[in-house]
This record gives structure tokens, C-alpha cells and sequence, in this order.
């Protein structure tokens, strides 16, 4: 049985950091990536919040980039403190351990309920908002048993599947992932739902700010969170073009384990989940199959891999030049391509190309891909 209750570490922001930490995040053209990567740079959130005008404007940007106030920031904050929730920082003890392992995880998660539900090894169980009878009755076995194991059941709050998921989890433990602000979730009718979450053992969590009405594009980002929070991904019923394929598929690109239910061939809902076992998905008829798997995982130190690199000073790497900036636009194209591949085509310094990424990211000429691939912009 896992057990998640000594490995709480890391370092609690100060509210001045915090405030900090939300206006970056906040601030336009600063996604999670960019985010880490002014950090590693500037030393501070308070640092990277001044420096933002002058790196997007050698960047290229047309116009000044918008910078979160600090009356914005703290408005959000008692946005949340007035709805019973509290923003986590990716270094605090009550960050999910295995998301601050992911490409891109949010520096901040708007966190509401029992917080050390966040801190336990977690399964992640999806599927179909359509799910049928014995679609939701598996779901809620898995749902139940891995929670009587020791592990959190994280899923996204959806109708079918997801519902089932959270209502057999509610005792042991389960995380609702929302795409859009707390305060905003979404399908309406899972509000009683959600309260029961977060009034009893479980968390609502969110990267998205109070107020934020969920756009289909958020859904997506709300899978990922839902395949970085676990360790494996259960899906138990999928049609071909199933949101629930692309939480699986984020989790294969996240190192974890993806699980599939086996369905009948005539059944629309089960065509997703039958391609995922001829792709290599474990073959998942019981609970046991997914609790032997995790069982080592659910070991594993995931505490000890640093959240940003160490900080480099200004004073460390000399602004590039425009010949430099020039060669790199030169290189870049509409096709994503990996950051060595720029350093060996262009034979400049890594912390030159590095730089001059980030000043194009900031001037919204840049693209970020899964798997840390970037392109141009072609309309900036």
C-alpha cells in the first residue's frame, strides 16, 4: 500500500513571493514553460516582472506586453481565500509531487479541500461522458479498490465515467482536475458533486484563474494535469476521438502507465480503448491489474528532482546581439524543432539560444510544443 504521508517537502513562498509568482503567471505571453525558464534566468518572480518589457522588446514586440498588477493579483488571492481555496506553489510541500515532474506543470494550482490528498500516489480514471451501465460500474470498482489500496482518484469532473470515478473515490480520497476557474465547473449538474469532494476527503484543483468559464481548447490542459497528477491513467470506455485518448496519450509522453479496458468491437465507446491495447496500453480486466503495476511506482522518490534550474544572474549571460537574434529567426520555421537541433545548427552558445528564445516567447513570436519543441510564429 502506498504511503505518501513522509514525503511533504519542499519550501512555502512567502505572500509577497506568491503575489509575485501570480502576476508573472498572469501576465501575457507567460505560459508554464516561460515562466520556468525567467525564473531560471532572473532569480525571482519579483526580477523577471521588471525585466519583461525590455525582454519582449528585444523579442520583437510591436507592443508593450501586459504585466498582472499587484491589486490583480491580490484581488485573485482573496478571490480564493473568500471561496475556501488557496494558491500552491510547484516548490510548497502541497504541490502534487508527481506534476512537478511534467514539462510545462503550473507554477501555481488553485487548490480547495483536503490538501493532502494531493500529496499521495494517484491513479487517474477516464472515459466516456456516455458511458454505458457496466462502463460506470467497472470505473467505480477500479475508483473504490484502488482507493482502499492507498491511492488518490484523479479525474476530470465530466458526466459518464468521470462521475462514476469520483463518487466510489469520495471516502479514500479523489481530486477533481476543473478546466476552468474553481469557481467556474463545469457540467453544471456535478456541483453537488464537487461540494461532496471538497467537503469531505478530496480537492478541487485548477491552474485557471477565479472567474475563468471553460472553453473547449481548456480541456485539454485540464487532461494534462489529470495525466501529470498520476502515476497511470485508466481508461475504461473511449470513442476514436475521445478527450479521454488524449489524457492517455499525454501520459505516455509523460512516462506513465496507461490502462484499457477491452470492449466489444461493436460497441462506438470502446473503439478508443480497443486501439490503446494494440498500441502496448496494459490489458485491464480487474483492479489487480492496475495496482500490481503501480505498486513500484507508488515507491518511487519523486521528491528529490529540483523545480527550476539554478538561477542565473543577469549579469551571467550578455543580451545577444542582432546578428545572433537574426541567425535564430533564420533557423526557425513553422515545423517544430528541438532546442539542440538549433544550438548544433546554429553554433551558438546554448544560454545565447536560450535567451533569445525566451525574448521571442515573451514577444509572442514564438510557439512551445509538447516535448519542448518550439517554432515561429508566422503571423507575429
Amino acid at each position: 500500500m502506498p504511503d505518501g504521508s513522509a514525503r511533504r517537502t519542499g519550501i512555502a513562498l512567502t505572500e509577497r513571493q506568491r503575489i509575485a509568482w501570480l502576476r508573472l503567471i498572469r501576465s501575457d505571453n507567460v505560459g508554464p514553460a516561460t515562466f520556468r525558464d525567467l525564473i531560471n534566468h532572473c532569480g525571482s518572480a519579483e526580477n523577471a516582472l521588471a525585466m519583461l518589457p525590455e525582454l519582449s522588446a528585444r523579442g520583437g514586440a510591436t507592443r508593450a506586453i501586459r504585466i498582472a498588477g499587484v491589486q490583480e493579483a491580490e484581488r485573485e488571492l482573496e478571490a480564493a481565500h473568500r471561496f475556501g481555496a488557496r494558491f500552491v506553489g510547484i516548490g510548497e510541500p502541497d504541490y502534487p509531487p508527481a506534476l512537478r515532474q511534467i514539462e510545462g506543470a503550473p507554477p501555481l494550482l488553485a487548490m480547495k479541500g483536503e490538501l493532502s490528498a494531493a500529496t499521495r500516489p494517484s491513479v487517474g480514471v477516464v472515459g466516456s461522458r456516455n458511458a454505458s451501465i457496466s462502463g460506470a460500474k467497472f470505473a467505480a470498482m477500479i475508483a473504490r479498490d484502488c482507493g482502499r489500496a492507498g491511492y488518490t482518484v484523479t479525474s476530470g469532473l465530466a458526466r459518464g465515467i468521470d462521475t462514476a470515478a469520483h463518487r466510489a473515490s469520495l471516502d479514500t480520497g479523489t481530486i477533481a482536475v476543473l478546466a476552468g476557474g474553481l469557481d467556474q465547473p463545469y457540467p453544471p449538474e456535478n456541483v453537488p458533486l464537487l461540494d461532496e469532494i471538497t467537503e469531505g476527503a478530496g480537492l478541487a484543483v485548477s491552474e485557471m484563474p477565479f472567474g475563468w468559464e471553460p472553453r473547449a481548447r481548456d480541456f485539454p490542459r485540464r487532461n494534462r494535469l489529470i495525466s501529470g497528477i498520476s502515476l497511470g491513467v485508466v481508461v475504461v470506455e473511449a470513442a476514436e476521438r475521445s478527450g479521454s485518448l488524449i489524457t492517455a496519450r499525454m501520459a505516455t509522453d509523460f512516462g506513465r502507465l496507461v490502462f484499457a479496458v477491452p470492449g466489444s468491437p461493436l460497441d462506438p465507446r470502446c473503439h478508443g480503448t480497443n486501439g490503446l491495447l494494440k498500441q502496448g496500453a496494459i490489458v485491464t480486466t480487474g483492479s489487480a491489474d492496475v495496482i500490481e503495476a503501480l505498486a513500484p511506482l507508488s515507491q518511487l522518490d519523486l521528491f528529490n528532482g529540483s523545480v527550476v534550474e539554478e538561477p542565473k544572474k543577469f549579469s551571467d549571460i550578455l543580451p545577444p546581439n542582432d546578428d545572433d537574434r537574426a541567425i535564430i529567426v533564420s533557423a526557425l520555421g513553422p515545423t517544430p524543432v528541438e532546442v539542440d537541433d538549433i544550438i548544433r545548427h546554429t553554433g551558438l552558445p546554448a544560454s545565447t539560444v536560450y535567451l533569445i528564445l525566451l525574448e521571442l516567447d515573451l514577444a509572442g513570436r514564438l510557439h512551445r510544443h509538447v516535448g519542448g519543441l518550439v517554432s515561429i510564429a508566422m503571423d507575429a
